[in-house]
């Protein structure tokens, strides 16, 4: 079965500038597309769309153009910054690259306040003008401003990234869970399984994830979950890409066919619109 990878991070820090970086030691250095594809390929992984890396602001279109020209890459999903005056000057000037497929602007680590704003709201309101889809990261205990978002931007196609960070090593499933229903009940909201491992102890297993990866199905359906990598983040726990693919066919064995198509490649292609 193959695969579009819905959350690739390549990081080239001879060409762009990555502040958080020198945060992150396990990562701090080039990951390549060549590298990627080389142990993604095999595992069916055929094509990608490129995540922002959250580089300094000057340098978001150059990143975007960038990966574009790289072979294998579907798309880009574009960093944005809805809280400013000219957004709209910025997403067109995105919009004129067509294989750009969504923006996302890094929530997770931001004032809560951020994404709040009666501008940022307005701003966000544009997107679907563009044809653009806005991708959502947030903590687990953040997605009740994710809930408002969907709802005071009907209109607008968002993807919750990272299954919503749930806090796997710390509190489980609880609060979580319910958490994830009540943002699922919003139409416009499509769920992402990635991330998970992020969360987790060294030594995790398919049975570690699943009861995050099912909740996440029976929550959004099959047909509003998308799969991501998020390599190379997902490696920073020990694990790696392989380990993260096989973990996911574990879980989504006993599905049908058409079943783990649609989380592995064919609702990625519909709402990214690869």
């Amino acid at each position: 079965m193959r695969i579009l990878d819905t959350h690739l991070h390549l990081i080239y820090p001879d060409r762009f500038r990555y502040p958080w970086l020198g945060n992150a030691p396990k990562i701090n250095r080039p990951w390549s597309l060549e590298s990627y594809f080389a142990e993604a390929v095999p595992l069916g992984i055929e094509s990608a769309l490129h995540m922002e890396v959250d580089v300094a602001e000057p340098d978001i279109l150059g990143e975007t153009e960038f990966v574009l020209g790289l072979p294998r890459i579907a798309g880009a999903i574009a960093a944005c910054r809805p809280e400013h005056m000219n957004f709209v000057d910025q997403i067109e000037q995105l919009s004129e690259h067509p294989h750009v497929k969504g923006v996302r602007r890094i929530l997770h680590e931001s004032p809560d306040d951020l994404s709040q704003s009666d501008l940022f709201i307005e701003n966000i309101r544009h997107l679907p003008d563009y044809d653009l889809s806005f991708d959502l990261c947030l903590r687990a205990d953040q997605l009740h401003l994710g809930v408002a978002l969907a709802q005071r931007a009907p209109d607008v196609t968002f993807i919750l990234d990272h299954c919503g960070n749930p806090d796997i090593n710390g509190q489980g499933v609880d609060p979580w869970r319910a958490s994830i229903t009540e943002i699922a009940r919003n139409p416009n909201v499509v769920g992402k399984v990635s991330g998970l491992v992020n969360h987790c102890d060294p030594g995790w297993t398919a049975a570690t994830l699943r009861p995050y990866v099912e909740h996440m199905i029976e929550s959004f359906g099959w047909d509003r979950v998308v799969w991501g990598s998020d390599h190379p983040v997902a490696t920073t726990t020990g694990g790696t890409l392989t380990d993260w693919v096989a973990a996911t066919r574990e879980i989504i064995g006993g599905a049908s066919p058409d079943e783990q198509a649609s989380l592995l490649h064919r609702n990625a292609e519909r709402i990214y619109k690869v």
